[in-house]
């Protein structure tokens, strides 16, 4: 039966372990793709990760005092760059917005008051803010893991599809169970234990995240490329699959049926959804199935808003005969797709109408 003190020789030569492999990885993703939203996230996360493996060290807060502040905060809002990161990782066109920064803030607030403010843990309020990390840990890293299966169906690259599920489940089930943990008082019960089972878990998950940078010639699946590359030349079949498929978009219109799936889609061509996807991304250049319906969609919707007879049209008519279920979706759709929105681009379409038949 191993000792107190063996098991927190192997926690502090696993943190180390951990600490260094997090700032590597962390290094590697700023050195090449420091461009990139989701590495520089990732970034983020992998620093965020390192802190924590420090702070949560049994005794090192207490021993550097307030020299711990940058790392207290750095890992307080680790679970919010995970969110954060999770989401670059699988929404092509996410950027992080003011109001992100501020739940991050919020976030760093509580975990720096019970981190510094309320050690040591007896103190009367500190159960009350563990109990409100603990609860945040599970809200962001339950908000992550639904957000990443959500949008996975859609996902078109299929390297990049398998890697980012492997990562996001390996960080996500450890920062869940650790949160668990807490809950049921497992972590107070057997701390020397607890902490060696913490770090093997930090190790997994830095392993996991290496493993996909190496794995990944360039990082270009999984971080996404900088500019759109031209797809890659078909096989004759391929080829005469893809033709097929843009006729079925261009002139059937397929993208007009109301919640239309990539297996639904797959089954009107007689093809396997792993084809499907590999068609659309390869043979028409698109990386998310929903992006790939939106360009149809939008492309239709902006030449019925310039048409003069359809100027009594509403544009929720136009939104719903383009295959969008709401208006909402498709205002949005339509202004990430033009930089306007549908009443501003029919006025202007129109007025330039007006203006070339003088």
């Amino acid at each position: 039966m191993p000792t107190a003190a063996t098991l927190a020789d192997l926690d502090l030569l696993a943190r180390g372990g951990v600490c260094g492999l997090l700032i590597l990885v962390a290094a590697i993703l700023i050195r090449d793709h420091r461009g990139l939203i989701p590495a520089r996230l990732g970034a983020a996360f992998a620093i965020s990760g390192a802190a924590h493996a420090i702070t949560m060290s049994p005794g090192v807060c207490g021993q550097i005092g307030l020299w711990s502040t940058p790392l207290v905060v750095l890992s307080s809002g680790g679970n919010v760059v995970f969110w954060l990161f999770s989401r670059a990782l699988f929404e092509d066109d996410f950027k992080p917005r003011p109001a992100h920064a501020l739940i991050w803030l919020a976030v760093v607030t509580v975990g720096a008051i019970q981190g510094l403010v309320l050690a040591p843990p007896h103190h009367p309020l500190a159960p009350w803010f563990a109990g409100a990390l603990t609860l945040e840990t599970l809200f962001f890293v339950g908000l992550a893991v639904a957000q990443v299966l959500a949008a996975w169906k859609g996902d078109l690259v299929e390297p990049r599809r398998r890697l980012r599920l492997w990562v996001i489940g390996v960080a996500g089930a450890y920062m869940g169970l650790r949160a668990l943990s807490d809950l049921t008082g497992v972590r107070q019960a057997a701390p020397e234990a607890a902490g060696l089972l913490d770090s093997l878990g930090l190790v997994l998950v830095a392993g996991a995240v290496a493993l996909a940078l190496l794995r990944i010639p360039g990082g270009e699946l999984l971080f996404g490329r900088e500019a759109t590359a031209p797809p890659p030349r078909l096989e004759p079949e391929d080829a005469q699959l893809a033709g097929a498929l843009d006729h079925a978009m261009t002139v059937d219109r397929a993208y007009r049926q109301d919640g239309l799936t990539i297996g639904a889609l797959a089954a009107r061509q007689g093809l396997t959804e792993h084809r499907l996807r590999r068609l659309i991304n390869q043979g028409l250049g698109h990386r998310n199935f929903n992006a790939f319906l939106n360009s149809h969609r939008i492309a239709e919707a902006r030449a019925a808003l310039a048409d003069p007879t359809q100027v009594q049209v509403p544009i929720l008519t136009i939104a719903l005969d383009t295959g969008f279920a709401s208006l909402g979706p498709f205002n949005r759709a339509f202004k990430a797709e033009t930089g306007q929105t549908p009443t501003d681009y029919r006025r202007r379409a129109l007025a330039d109408s007006e203006i070339g038949q003088a």
